[in-house]
């Protein structure tokens, strides 16, 4: 398992358009990728999950893999986070 925590940067948070492109992702991977806002844990994998969030700009969330392909996935979504989420 491995986790990395970020703060979301785009002035509008994970709105559909960053969700969107977050859960098509994390669904090429076979680790499971959960992201841990607010005390809750969100399947990254479903686009309407990570929409029911409600992550805020300047949010911190951690995002966490586990499985075969964890390193791989995770740098993946940390370079989209990192990058401004393709805003």
């Amino acid at each position: 398992m491995v986790s990395k925590e970020f703060t979301i940067n785009d002035p509008l948070g994970m709105h559909m358009r960053p969700a969107s492109l977050l859960s098509q992702m994390a669904a090429k991977y076979q680790s499971n990728v959960t992201v841990k806002y607010n005390g809750k844990d969100f399947n990254a994998k479903s686009v309407m999950l990570l929409m029911t969030a409600l992550i805020k700009y300047n949010s911190v969330i951690e995002v966490v893999c586990d499985g075969p392909d964890e390193e791989a996935a995770l740098a993946e979504i940390a370079a989209f986070i990192e990058s401004g989420m393709g805003d």
